[in-house]
């Protein structure tokens, strides 16, 4: 009849069918070790696909504990390095049959606290934290992290003095192959457009001076610009960088470099002629922009591999109640040469 609902199917009716009972039913369907035959197994499975069953996820995770869920806090869904990795996570949960919760604190530190407790409050069995800000969090945050009971694990950036575990990049190497990029291309008048309100920002800033520093060149104030993760920011920075002589610039991520490059064009200098730049990210913002741009790779997947890889094992670990000490995973970027950087000179 049409507008009628249809009766879910129950455990007690396929039961009912097969003849066995509701308990042996239930942990064939639900995959747990009982001893129920073969061929009994298969009749459940084939009565249970027939009738539609669909098992109770909720009422699972109160037998189990366990929701097959994770859920990951991410400060700028709009950032392109961002929406990446919560892409490449989302593929590797759901292959091993959990399901993300995507948030986004706009980074806002309140909101990373809001968020944490959200995620928790909905049953996750363990948490992805990207921090808005590393060195003002929210001490709301803080208290919760430091005594959650469910495993997380915090992601790119950090918090100075929590203790827990956390994978990200080397920053500071980043910075200092992006510098070295330049310098071997005969530039010495390099500017830096980072975010130094951030750790990331700070490490990134650190491996800049390092590259000068080896080759003997001191670091100029009037060459550093601050920027925000966001283009405008960005594009407020870049007005007073190109007041200076420098003739190159390491922008400290692909959206600063979308705002320098934004300033840029709307003066008709280009990038290499200009301008030479090495960006951060490696995202395929670039690929908007010619020339392409060299450019200091984080990759998403590996550094998926490695958040996952440590939050399933301390989910594993939380199951048999042996759980060991905070680690920290450090992964190396590396350098893509593409069109943005030409030689001194030339």
């Amino acid at each position: 009849m049409q507008g009628a609902s249809v009766a879910k199917v129950t455990l007690k009716q396929i039961a009912h069918d097969v003849g066995l009972s509701v308990t042996s039913v239930s942990l064939v369907l639900n995959n747990r070790p009982c001893k129920v035959s073969e061929a009994n197994k298969q009749r459940i499975r084939e009565v249970a696909r027939r009738r539609g069953y669909v098992p109770n996820q909720i009422a699972r995770s109160l037998v189990t504990q366990h929701t097959s869920t994770i859920g990951l806090i991410i400060p700028n869904i709009e950032s392109r390095f961002f929406a990446s990795l919560a892409k490449e996570l989302e593929i590797r949960c759901r292959n091993r049959g959990y399901a993300l919760f995507i948030t986004n604190s706009d980074e806002m530190p309140e909101n990373d606290a809001k968020l944490v407790r959200l995620l928790v409050s909905r049953g996750v069995d363990g948490l992805l934290v990207v921090v808005s800000d590393e060195l003002g969090a929210d001490p709301h945050l803080l208290a919760d992290l430091s005594q959650l009971p469910t495993p997380f694990v915090m992601v790119d950036r950090f918090i100075r003095g929590l203790f827990c575990d956390r994978v990200r990049f080397n920053n500071e190497l980043g910075g200092y192959l992006a510098t070295r990029h330049l310098l071997e291309h005969g530039h010495r008048r390099i500017a830096c457009l980072v975010n130094t309100d951030s750790n990331t920002g700070r490490e990134r800033l650190d491996g800049y001076a390092r590259a000068l520093g080896e080759a003997g060149l001191p670091v100029r104030p009037d060459y550093v610009f601050s920027s925000k993760y966001y283009i405008p920011s960005a594009y407020a920075a870049a007005r007073r960088l190109i007041e200076t002589d420098a003739t190159a610039v390491f922008a400290g991520s692909d959206n600063i470099a979308l705002g320098l490059l934004k300033c840029l064009y709307e003066r008709d200098l280009r990038v290499p002629r200009d301008y030479s730049v090495v960006s951060y990210d490696n995202s395929a913002a670039d690929l908007l922009f010619e020339p392409a741009l060299t450019s200091i790779e984080q990759n998403v997947g590996e550094l998926s591999d490695a958040a996952l890889e440590l939050l399933f094992r301390r989910i594993g670990e939380t199951g048999t109640g042996e759980l060991g000490g905070p680690d920290e995973v450090v992964l190396a970027p590396r350098l893509v040469v593409k069109d943005s950087v030409r030689a001194l000179g030339e």
